[in-house]
């Protein structure tokens, strides 16, 4: 654990107009976020409505075409549905679960994960959240988020007014430690027309991250999975050979470019997204490459 302090981080609402219920929305479809820790489930503390001052609940389903943890992917693609129960206060506090399905493995869960935390708002233009997540994984997951039980995150978000700035902190203990900053940038564009009637419109989210940060949690990935995994030249023997000392180092890990496409309406969004991956300074022999991920999320909150 020589890495420690990292800072702040990331987003949560987008200063809109009109209803209660808008900010609401695009919040909760936030959920997925930004550095994407990844297409799995992560921060929805970002459905925090502590910005409308009302108590409400957020319910979702994802569908995800490979499973990316911090920039990586294992050694096959992992497609999955992940449901998400989230509960924010006015007070700005919130309380989530969630839980994840690899299709076509075995487990009937792959994943549970309930956490916690609160949204601050500094200015109008300033909010970030700090939150804390345990990742419960069946033994027989091999998604390679797996190798991580632990997941304290800061995140803050300064919208500049043509863009916003997004700075993502986390540290990730448990079977392994790493720490991670991710950096995204982000332009909201709303839709000034309606599709059926007065009560919907079309939003786009497009953004640019990169990632940064250490990889041990790839090594212990390849401890874990060494009979399943050997054939596919993984498993490294030596842990405390070269391979494991790369790991430690914190550089740059991925490049991405993310488009979500969203239909709302007064309680509810339907997005689809693509994000276009570029793995960086990848260690050990997991062999990531430049990959495309496509994901379709439905969320409806009550207030």
């Amino acid at each position: 654990m020589r890495y420690f302090g990292i800072l702040v981080l990331l987003v949560s609402c987008n200063a809109l107009s009109a209803a209660v219920a808008k900010p609401l929305l695009i919040a909760a479809l936030q959920t997925r976020l930004a550095a994407d820790t990844d297409t799995i489930t992560k921060t929805p503390a970002d459905t925090t409505a502590a910005v409308v001052k009302k108590n409400s609940l957020s319910a979702g389903i994802n569908y995800g075409s490979d499973a990316l943890f911090f920039g990586r992917t294992g050694p096959t693609k992992y497609p999955f549905m992940a449901a998400d129960l989230v509960i924010n206060y006015q007070s700005g506090f919130f309380i989530y679960g969630s839980a994840l399905k690899v299709l076509g493995y075995k487990p009937v869960v792959d994943e549970i994960d309930v956490g916690g935390g609160y949204f601050y708002r500094l200015s109008k233009k300033f909010t970030g959240t700090i939150s804390y997540t345990r990742f419960i994984f069946n033994k027989e997951s091999e998604i390679i988020k797996s190798a991580s039980s632990n997941d304290i995150n800061f995140k803050n978000s300064y919208d500049w007014g043509p863009f916003k700035t997004s700075v993502i902190g986390d540290y990730l203990f448990g079977k392994s430690y790493d720490v991670f900053a991710t950096i995204s940038n982000s332009k909201y564009w709303e839709s000034s027309w309606s599709i059926f009637d007065d009560q919907d419109y079309l939003s786009i989210n497009p953004s640019f991250n990169f990632i940064l940060g250490t990889q041990n949690f790839v090594q212990r990935y390849s401890i874990d999975h060494k009979y399943r995994l050997e054939a596919n030249n993984i498993y490294i023997r030596n842990e405390n050979g070269i391979g494991a000392r790369a790991n430690a180092k914190f550089t740059m890990l991925n490049y991405s470019f993310k488009v979500p496409v969203s239909y709302n309406r007064p309680h509810y969004t339907l997005e689809f997204s693509y994000r276009y991956s570029i793995p960086v300074n990848v260690e050990g022999a997991l062999l990531n490459r430049r990959e495309s991920f496509y994901n379709l999320t439905f969320y409806y909150v009550f207030y």
